[in-house]
């Protein structure tokens, strides 16, 4: 069964907030994250005929709009100088010191902090969205755990 353009409009809707704070924590910015977000919506509107298995739409869209956002940051990294300060973003984000921590882990691992942590993602979830298997996702959150108790000063037991 294919998701048709209606039920799209539906289903992006009850998710769009949780979308919307992935792109902010990716792309660093509220404006670059809302334009992200259409586009990636504007894609996955297109695209949603050729989803054949409605109970992976969410893990779909999602992953659609992290392509989009690694293409915003390609693009700004080509534009803009990369010590220019982001607009602020979420609360839970917006520390200093955690923002600069998971800004410095590298690459695979910040995907899994931003999808577990601050867009509320499954560990199965994220697995899905970032299409590696369940227990690379696991190993991941823990390497990036334990690198950010390193990096913020914090003692492991």
């Amino acid at each position: 069964m294919r998701v048709e353009w209606k039920e799209f409009a539906g289903r992006a809707e009850a998710i769009k907030p949780r979308l919307y704070r992935t792109a902010v924590l990716y792309l660093g910015s509220e404006s670059a994250a809302e334009e992200a977000l259409d586009e990636a919506l504007y894609k996955g509107l297109h695209a949603c005929r050729k989803l054949r298995q409605e109970e992976y739409f969410d893990t779909w869209l999602t992953r659609i709009l992290l392509n989009v956002c690694a293409d915003e940051k390609r693009r700004r990294q080509r534009i803009l100088d990369l010590d220019e300060l982001p607009e602020a973003v979420s609360e839970s984000f917006d520390a200093l010191p955690l923002r600069e921590a998971v800004r410095k882990l590298p690459e695979e691992l910040k995907n899994v902090v931003i999808l577990r942590y601050f867009s509320g993602y499954t560990i199965k979830e994220t697995a899905g969205v970032l299409d590696i298997p369940q227990g690379t996702a696991a190993t991941r959150q823990r390497r990036a755990l334990e690198l950010l108790r390193l990096e913020l000063g914090e003692e492991t037991e």
